[in-house]
């Protein structure tokens, strides 16, 4: 497709910094596993749409879906060695498989943007965490593809092994109980396995799995991504919006996130909510968001699904549909030009 994400990353950035400022901000980390270049950080198109200093360290990091919690504990690393600075966390990704494909209808494609400090606004990021890794090709892309290859069965497997590995990691390493969770939060490649997920916990902690309770546990992390669809990096954290904007005051408790990618790797770790973080909640603005997205038509899909850009050098202008501040106005000289809309 001729969309990009990293003007997508753009747009997530703006309001953050336009509330919370920009000054102290000295790294900025995109992670993604729909990189356009194989040298070049994608981070760096967004530094310069937002007329960042030069002062800035910028760099791009991958590992399938948990590049974006990799980014998160990298940027915890830096501020707890340096309080005074902020990181610009950005996890952005767009999910395309080949058409009329088992994975075509989980697709999707969206941005978050995480401002770390050490004052934060919506939640504290626990320093503990469970770390999990093994060499499986459940899901991948070659650099030779555009498209992901999917083995969905061995997808499962590996994300229920993982995710129990990682939880039980968490717990060895002196970790809340599970009683002490709040909420949890699941990467979710689709939303259904959200609740595999939870009940697989469930399983491993030696609790009774009732089914319509493990259903209400979930229900409100999976709003975005119902309507939004697979967005690899920024998953988990479209899981955490939508509980915030959603769930009552819990100002203290603690949430559980899962971040899982294929290949794979896959941590659990613990974030607590901030006093006074619903101040900083901006649903409103999340649903406007969504709600600015155009239906299209099915043959519209299709076509836009095989566009893609010439590889011969020229200059190929992009169209001019975003309703966000930037744009990709094209390829120019094998340049991609990002542009203020």
């Amino acid at each position: 497709m001729r969309g990009s994400h990293r003007d997508a990353g753009g747009r997530r950035c703006r309001p953050l910094l336009a509330r919370h400022g920009a000054d102290r901000i000295r790294t900025v980390v995109f992670a993604t596993e729909s990189s356009v270049d194989q040298a070049k950080a994608a981070g760096i198109h967004v530094h310069s749409l937002l007329s960042k200093p030069s002062a800035t360290r910028v760099v791009e990091l991958k590992q399938a879906c948990y590049g974006g919690t990799a980014a998160l504990q990298f940027a915890v690393g830096l501020v707890h060695r340096d309080p005074s600075q902020q990181v610009l966390v950005i996890a952005s990704d767009v999910s395309k498989y080949e058409l009329d494909q088992p994975g075509e209808a989980t697709q999707g494609a969206a941005a978050v943007a995480m401002l770390i400090s050490a004052d934060p606004a919506l939640v504290r990021i626990e320093d503990t965490s469970g770390v999990f890794t093994a060499d499986s090709m459940d899901f991948w892309r070659p650099n030779y593809l555009t498209t992901a290859l999917v083995d969905g069965k061995e997808s499962v497997s590996a994300y229920l092994q993982a995710m129990d590995g990682a939880w039980k990691d968490y717990t060895e390493q002196g970790g809340r109980a599970f009683e002490e969770f709040a909420a949890f939060c699941y990467h979710q490649p689709f939303t259904k396995m959200a609740h595999k997920a939870h009940r697989a916990l469930l399983e491993s902690c030696g609790r009774e799995v009732d089914e319509a309770e493990a259903v209400r546990a979930i229900g409100r992390r999976t709003a975005c991504n119902e309507e939004i669809g697979n967005s690899y990096t920024a998953s988990v954290y479209l899981a955490l919006a939508a509980l915030l904007d959603t769930s009552d005051d819990l100002t203290g408790r603690a949430i559980g996130l899962l971040s899982y990618g294929s290949g794979s790797v896959a941590e659990f770790f613990a974030a607590v909510r901030v006093p006074g973080y619903r101040s900083q909640l901006r649903s409103g603005q999340h649903r406007e968001a969504i709600s600015r997205r155009r239906e299209i038509g099915y043959p519209d899909y299709r076509e836009r699904h095989e566009q893609a850009f010439p590889v011969d050098g020229g200059d190929h202008p992009a169209p001019k549909e975003t309703t966000g501040p930037y744009r990709l106005a094209g390829l120019f000289g094998h340049k991609r030009v990002y542009e203020p809309r």
